[in-house]
C-alpha cells in the first residue's frame, strides 16, 4: 500500500509541475496573450512576473524543502490560485475553467499523498 501511494503522489505531483512550468513558461514567453487575459479578468498586469516566480518558488518548496510549514503555504498558494483562477475563467464564460478543475485535483492528491507517504 505505502508504494502504490507514493505512486500517487509522484504522478499526481509531477503533473502539477508539468502544468505549472506550463503556465511559467506562458506566462514568461507569450506575455503579450497573457497580458490581454489578465486585461480581460480586470487583473493588474504588474502581477504576471510575480506570480510566474511564485509559482516556481511554490515548486521547489514542494519538491526540495523538507519545512513542513513552507510545504503548506505552497500547497495553500496554489489551492488559492486555482480557485481563484477557476471563477475567473468562469465568470467571464471563456471555457479555459476546466484547467483550473484539473489543477485543483492534482494539487489536492499530491497535498493528501504527500501527507499519507510522511505518517508511513
Amino acid at each position: 500500500m505505502m508504494k502504490t501511494n507514493k505512486i500517487i503522489y509522484y504522478v499526481a505531483t509531477s503533473l502539477l509541475t508539468l502544468l505549472m512550468f506550463f503556465s511559467v513558461g506562458m506566462y514568461l514567453f507569450n506575455n503579450a496573450e497573457i497580458t490581454k487575459g489578465f486585461i480581460s479578468f480586470g487583473f493588474p498586469t504588474y502581477l504576471i512576473y510575480p506570480l510566474a516566480f511564485l509559482k516556481i518558488a511554490g515548486l521547489v518548496t514542494i519538491w526540495f524543502i523538507s519545512n513542513r510549514s513552507l510545504k503548506e503555504w505552497a500547497y495553500a498558494g496554489f489551492f488559492f490560485n486555482f480557485v481563484l483562477a477557476f471563477f475567473a475563467h468562469y465568470m467571464i464564460s471563456d471555457g479555459e475553467h476546466i484547467g483550473a478543475v484539473i489543477a485543483i485535483v492534482l494539487v489536492l492528491v499530491s497535498y493528501f499523498y504527500s501527507k499519507k507517504i510522511k505518517t508511513n
